[in-house]
């Protein structure tokens, strides 16, 4: 007797996110994010700086380098601390800065247009 078992696309994936969901576009909260004060630094003229490791306890996929994450996933940094932050693997940068940008990326969306809410989020994880 012969019989199969059914198991989800996602079974034996680490990354339980639909990988065939457009992507998410907010123009706006990416102009709000350049307005803000850098993560690191606190200095202002910031980009919008794009998370792109996954992390499976925020339910964030990885996105690899041809393709962006929804807007959601972005906090601000200068020029060159995004550059930096895109040169060497992007989660063990991260650690050894200090600062966890998925949990700040979250809370900055959630207050966007909020420019005081979001400055006060940047100082508490400068602070950290």
């Amino acid at each position: 007797m012969a019989f199969a078992i059914r198991r989800p696309a996602t079974a034996f994936s680490s990354d339980p996110s639909d990988k065939a969901q457009k992507r998410i576009t907010d123009d706006r909260h990416l102009a709000f994010i350049r307005t803000l004060p850098s993560v690191l630094s606190g200095v202002y003229g910031c980009e919008a700086c794009h998370i792109r490791y996954g992390d499976p306890m925020y339910r964030k996929k990885h996105t690899g380098k041809a393709q962006k994450p929804d807007d959601a996933w972005t906090i601000p940094l200068t020029p060159d601390e995004h550059r930096d932050q895109h040169a060497s693997n992007e989660r063990e940068w991260w650690l050894a800065q200090g600062i966890d940008p998925l949990r700040i990326a979250l809370q900055l969306y959630a207050v966007t247009g909020n420019t005081e809410a979001a400055t006060k989020i940047i100082l508490e994880a400068r602070k950290q």
